[in-house]
């Protein structure tokens, strides 16, 4: 692993070089992160993202929406001394509901035969990961703190079901009120993640729920989420219910990490490794630009991606 990170330190992909060298402890991450930050492609995002919060939203699996843009960007090490960033934060925390959970705009129709109104609302399946974005960068807001401690409430003994701002009414997605919603337990948890100390019992809900339902994944699938063919195909950026997304957000928490059920899912991946790295085996198209944004070819940042969680669970595999 050391040697092939060595060689990650080396790649002409910007944001490749700079968390290789996070993980190497190198001295060059200062000027690595510069070239990071200078890379147009990123520029060009915390430029989009000035005008939060962006395209009126038809689907949270879409890729062009900002939250998973800004999630991304602070995967790659963009934080509060990035120029540009506190800006977005300050637009980002101006736009939020009583409880401070922040909000996108969506059109809300109150009675039939209303043509609707553009209103604030949120939904466990996109709060969770501004917020995850906003902590990662080391934005620190106590409105922050209040969104965070507010959906983590809403924990269940089997996870996390469907919730929405108030200004949605009872809108649910199509699960049973018994049942977890695999997407929103996974992004709650990579949000819990960040705080360890503080919801270690929640962080232990979910991962027990994420793999339950990898466990029992050809007879259930809750919210009509399938773990099938689809599920299992390498993809980045982490924006929907995929193997990668999985396995990265399950990998943090230490005492699942020799468990039999995630190792199952890491050795689907490993074993689609070639000589130089791992290859997308499936893309987003508004990522097209970026070394994952295709299927020909190793890509630097998957690759990276991969080393990541295989050092988390090195210890309990070896």
């Amino acid at each position: 692993m050391q040697k092939r990170l060595e060689t990650l330190l080396n790649s002409p992909v910007s944001y490749v070089a700079y968390n290789a060298a996070l993980l190497l402890n190198s001295e060059t991450g200062s000027s690595l992160k510069r070239r990071m930050e200078h890379d147009a492609r990123v520029l060009a995002l915390i430029a989009e993202l000035q005008d939060w919060p962006g395209p009126q939203i038809s689907s949270h699996k879409s890729a062009h929406q900002f939250f998973h843009k800004l999630a991304f960007l602070a995967d790659i090490g963009i934080d509060t001394q990035t120029e540009g960033i506190q800006e977005i934060a300050h637009k980002i925390l101006s736009i939020v509901d009583k409880d401070q959970i922040p909000c996108l705009y969506a059109i809300v129709h109150h009675a039939a035969g209303d043509s609707g109104s553009l209103e604030r609302a949120w939904a466990l399946c996109d709060a969770p990961t501004t917020l995850y974005a906003l902590t990662k960068m080391g934005i620190k807001d106590e409105r922050i703190d209040a969104a965070v401690s507010k959906l983590a409430e809403k924990i269940e003994a089997f996870g996390y079901g469907c919730h929405v701002s108030a200004s949605l009414g009872n809108w649910r997605g199509p699960g049973k009120k018994d049942e977890p919603c695999p997407y929103a337990t996974l992004i709650m948890l990579k949000l819990l993640n960040l705080y360890p100390d503080r919801f270690n019992e929640g962080i232990t809900i979910c991962c027990d729920s994420l793999l339950n339902v990898w466990e029992h994944s050809q007879t259930k699938h809750p919210y009509m989420f399938y773990m099938g063919t689809d599920f299992r195909k390498l993809k980045v950026p982490y924006i929907w219910y995929d193997i990668m997304h999985v396995v990265e957000v399950l990998s943090q928490a230490e005492k699942y990490q020799d468990d039999r059920r995630l190792n199952e899912m890491y050795e689907i991946i490993k074993k689609k490794e070639t000589e130089h790295g791992f290859i997308p085996e499936s893309v987003y198209m508004p990522w097209k630009e970026w070394d994952f944004g295709q299927k020909k070819t190793v890509s630097d940042w998957l690759t990276l991606c991969i080393l990541k969680i295989e050092r988390r669970l090195t210890p309990v595999l070896t």
